[in-house]
């Protein structure tokens, strides 16, 4: 079932587990994703990212995310990660998608936080979530997500003093932090600051996400939930898990891209697996809520006067 946010993230955030956002630039990896949550009864984020748009384009990636999740026996968050400009995050919206990232962490704090409080009231109006970032996760070298590697990643951790503020004053529903995680694979072992985690999570009331999760270790994951952490996002992890498959598969030149397909999708199946176990999502998939999102009549009129507008500039 296609849900929002709010729906998988306020249980996990109460019940201390973390839900899993997956990046699916094809339809390999979204298969394999799927299959991972419904074998394990795991509420998952599954998505894409601004960056990552060269290797599948929105557009092309809604017109099978969202059916995948509306099928779904358990409840699939559609979701666009790092959304880096207000262009892609409204497409995005008008596709279908019930959750978006707007990052704006590189602007300006007060810059970050109009944009974001913009984006949030447009998101809330179609009824799906928003998440902002806070400080900056930079990027390991070779990531796939990026390129924007810091060379002192504690300058750009997230101020727990601003942390509510922007809370409240953007309407985010999640919250991004940079506590040492980076995106992709680490060279070095991360050093995340825990008590960094627990100190925002006692501040806040919203979840909090943790971006760069591939290849942190499984006591990392485990005391990062415990300290607050309700969101995990895994993209490298997976990525190669299928690559590696496929190369496994490719054993002589008669073999085809059919061969390799349900290769990919069982490596990216057992990844994903074992990153729902360790999250300790897997058999959470019913404490999600059953809403639609629409938690109240002024969220329903504002859905209603979105559509009408949509409707009217099409005449």
């Amino acid at each position: 079932m296609l849900v929002n946010m709010n729906e998988v993230l306020i249980p996990a955030k109460k019940n201390r587990y973390a839900v899993g956002l997956f990046n699916a630039v094809n339809l390999e990896l979204a298969r394999g994703i799927i299959a991972a949550a419904e074998s394990t009864q795991s509420p998952v984020i599954m998505g894409t990212a601004e960056i990552l748009l060269p290797y599948g384009p929105l557009d092309e990636v809604s017109y099978y995310l969202i059916p995948m999740a509306k099928k779904s026996s358990v409840p699939v968050v559609v979701h666009l990660d790092h959304g880096l400009t207000y262009d892609t995050c409204i497409k995005a919206l008008e596709l279908g998608f019930s959750s978006i990232m707007y990052d704006c962490s590189t602007d300006s704090y007060d810059e970050n936080v109009r944009k974001v409080k913009e984006m949030a009231e447009i998101a809330h109006s179609y009824g799906a979530t928003i998440e902002g970032e806070l400080g900056h996760v930079g990027d390991n070298e070779g990531s796939a997500e990026g390129s924007n590697h810091l060379e002192d990643p504690s300058k750009y951790f997230t101020d727990p003093k601003l942390a509510k503020d922007f809370v409240d004053k953007t309407g985010v529903d999640a919250l991004a932090i940079a506590v040492g995680n980076a995106h992709g694979a680490y060279k070095l072992p991360p050093k995340l600051d825990f008590e960094r985690i627990r100190t925002i999570a006692g501040t806040v009331d919203v979840p909090l996400v943790l971006h760069g999760g591939s290849g942190l270790t499984d006591n990392d994951f485990r005391q990062a939930i415990k300290e607050g952490i309700s969101k995990v996002n895994i993209f490298t992890d997976i990525n190669i898990a299928a690559v590696e498959a496929e190369f496994k598969r490719f054993t002589s030149m008669d073999k085809g891209v059919i061969d390799l397909i349900p290769a990919a999708v069982e490596a990216v199946k057992q990844e994903a697996m074992k990153k729902m176990k360790l999250f300790s999502s897997d058999g959470k998939a019913g404490m999600s809520s059953e809403s639609t999102g629409i938690t109240d009549i002024e969220t329903l009129t504002k859905i209603v006067a979105a559509e009408v507008a949509k409707y009217l500039n099409k005449q």
